[in-house]
């Protein structure tokens, strides 16, 4: 162990610690106001219950020695995980950085299903999500499981982060179907600000995310760290010029989008490809994920604020692309296609398909298991409300001197007529 890494991977934990909030930001203001505190709640729920899932079974789940598909029960409630040294660090920080990554993964989900699903609910899931899903993937990739002897690379998380969210979002949308006012009026955003601020505090977590990978300080971390500065910039000038082409302007959503595509596409990647790799890669997996999203506006999947267009996508996109762009001499493992070695893009091809087929599969059932025994959806009545206040009693703006702190059933009596709290439209 070396001072110079523990102190490095401190304060990378602490940035992607910081990733999660950051989200709630970039989610909340992309809602109508009525909406906006739940979905912040949803980001910041999962530093409680997936944390301590991560640490009672999740951990040992994803690193202990076990087999090449599961990891044992060695480190359950982290007995054994200490002070000693895995690698550069203590196996504790270790196991801390770890768990920052399980805490974001399942918090992504739920920019797909804002405005319907109940909160506890919601928590349940992403519980057993956590334990159940991204566990076992991250011990096939990072863990000794088969993908990692497959020779399919994952710097820090395009398949074990990214396209498991996403496909696990799509699947979310489909069990729980559309919001009830959805296709029928504007859905706007509230605080374009928070979105901004949200993605910017992502770009500044995700130094940590992509950097902190190399489980050291090292020249690995620099090179990580590098091409997460330049990958995002490169998907910015390219989303811009296709909104400006698209429809003669450039938003701030367009652009904060951006900013997480990029860093999605860039984080497979971000320890296997040069600088100019790097900005090659931003530029082009900003296309997929651009016309992903405009696509999607136009069907029926409710993905509310585009998780698989941002993260499926980005993800597929940056996973395939590392295959394409992954160079020995800047990386020192291997090559990918474009260098002489086209099995590497085929290894990252099987990842890619093995993320989406147990990430489908596996949510799908704990989404039927969960639905056998309690509700998972908001009524209809909760909807129109705003679920900041039927979930949670609280208003995110008020018109007096504080928020409603007082349960809804008292708020709105079951024999009296129900007041809208949406905004009018046009100023969601």
């Amino acid at each position: 162990m070396t001072e110079a890494s523990i102190a490095w991977m401190l304060v990378s934990t602490a940035f992607v610690l910081l990733m999660t909030p950051a989200l709630g930001f970039f989610y909340g203001g992309l809602v109508r106001s009525r909406n906006v505190l739940n979905t912040m709640m949803m980001s910041f729920v999962a530093l409680g219950v997936v944390g301590l899932g991560w640490a009672m079974l999740g951990y040992s789940l994803a690193f202990g020695s076990g087999s090449r598909v599961l990891g044992d029960l060695s480190f359950i409630a982290l007995d054994g995980v200490d002070l000693e040294a895995n690698g550069e660090i203590p196996h504790l920080l270790f196991m801390a950085f770890q768990g920052t990554f399980a805490i974001i993964t399942a918090a992504l989900i739920s920019g797909a299903i804002i405005g319907r699903m109940r909160f506890s609910s919601y928590a349940v899931f992403i519980t057993l999500w956590g334990i159940l899903i991204y566990a076992p993937l991250v011990h096939w990739v990072w863990g000794g499981g088969w993908l990692a002897d497959l020779g399919a690379l994952d710097f820090a998380g395009g398949t074990v982060v990214h396209v498991n969210a996403g496909v696990a979002a799509v699947v979310t949308v489909w069990v729980l179907g559309s919001r009830s006012d959805y296709g029928r009026q504007a859905l706007l955003p509230h605080n374009v600000p928070f979105t901004l601020l949200g993605a910017g505090l992502l770009w500044l977590g995700w130094f940590g995310f992509n950097g902190g990978s190399a489980l050291a300080s090292n020249t690995s971390a620099v090179l990580a760290f590098t091409n997460t500065m330049f990958a995002p910039m490169a998907t910015i000038v390219v989303w811009m010029l296709l909104d400006h082409f698209r429809t003669g302007k450039v938003t701030a959503v367009g652009l904060a989008t951006a900013i997480v595509v990029g860093l999605v596409a860039i984080t497979p990647a971000a320890g296997f490809v040069s600088p100019l790799g790097a900005i090659a890669l931003g530029g082009i997996a900003a296309a997929p994920s651009y016309f992903a999203l405009v696509y999607r506006a136009r069907t029926s999947l409710d993905d509310s604020l585009d998780v698989f267009a941002a993260h499926g996508v980005g993800g597929i996109s940056g996973a395939l692309l590392t295959g394409v762009l992954a160079q020995e001499s800047w990386n020192g493992a291997t090559d990918g296609l474009l260098f002489g070695n086209p099995e590497q893009l085929g290894y990252q091809a099987v990842a890619v398909l093995a993320a989406i087929a147990f990430s489908g599969i596996g949510t799908l059932a704990i989404l039927k298991a969960m639905a056998l025994v309690m509700p998972l959806r908001a009524t209809q009545t909760e909807e129109a409300q705003g679920l900041d206040v039927t979930q949670h009693g609280e208003q995110a703006y008020t018109t007096g001197e504080g928020a409603i702190l007082v349960p809804p059933s008292e708020l709105f009596p079951a024999d009296a007529d129900v007041p809208s709290l949406a905004p009018a439209e046009g100023h969601s």
